[in-house]
């Protein structure tokens, strides 16, 4: 049997895949981390991303020109090369921006945020179907997506923008973490000089709903394998 790989890069050491690691270690599905901002492990080649890449937030890095991360304009040839052969990419947070930028989309400056919300599905189908009609959306990045023509809105926030989108059949963009836990934003927080203004409210909102984002990544992640074709060959 094949098993599938997705090269996963991360942009800090605070920001992984979270919550999300246990459902695709429960599919048997493997994931490598790339750490270029530890002078350590570099990015994955081309054929490195032939099973699937995803993309991680920043925290206070961006991509819009005021804080861009360094590895900006090599990420995006990369996910420009994954979308163009074909191969799976899901993008969060920061990473959201560069899938935008990779198909023919861009980026917006906004200041960085950190917030705990609501998205709402726009589709009945979103995510095959399995995308809660209300989830729990949790964000920390800075600047936010443009996405390309062509993609498909799957759900918004509360002041009504895309938080969850599609691009072509294989490549999906979360502008929020959908696996994010407290200790991953408190470790932001202290990774980095820069930071939310008053993150306490956040932390408190992030614990109360740890339940609901559990239980709403549970459908999640159904859908997302479904649509990038996790499971298939």
């Amino acid at each position: 049997m094949i098993v599938r790989t997705l090269a996963t890069i991360q942009h800090t050491s605070a920001d992984y895949l979270g919550l999300v690691e246990d459902h695709l270690e429960g599919r048997r599905i493997r994931f490598r981390y790339y750490r270029p901002f530890t002078g350590g492990r570099s990015l994955p080649g081309p054929d490195d991303v032939a099973g699937g890449l995803v993309l991680l937030g920043g925290g206070p890095w961006g991509s819009a020109g005021g804080r861009d991360v360094p590895t900006l304009g090599a990420e995006v040839e990369l996910a420009r090369h994954a979308l163009a052969t074909g191969s799976p990419v899901l993008g969060i947070g920061l990473g959201a921006q560069i899938l935008c930028r990779a198909a023919g989309g861009g980026s917006a400056a906004a200041p960085l945020l950190f917030d705990v919300g609501e998205g709402r599905r726009t589709r009945d189908d979103a995510l095959n179907g399995f995308l809660p009609e209300r989830f729990p959306l949790v964000r920390y990045l800075r600047d936010r997506p443009v996405l390309p023509d062509g993609a498909q809105v799957l759900a918004v926030d509360e002041q009504g923008e895309p938080c969850i989108f599609r691009i072509g059949t294989r490549a999906l963009g979360f502008t929020g973490h959908p696996g994010m836990k407290t200790a991953m934003v408190e470790d932001l927080i202290m990774e980095f000089e820069e930071g939310p203004a008053d993150p306490a409210p956040g932390l408190v909102a992030l614990r109360e709903r740890r339940q609901a984002i559990e239980d709403a990544l549970v459908p999640i992640m159904t859908g997302v394998v479904q649509v990038l074709g996790l499971m298939e060959p």
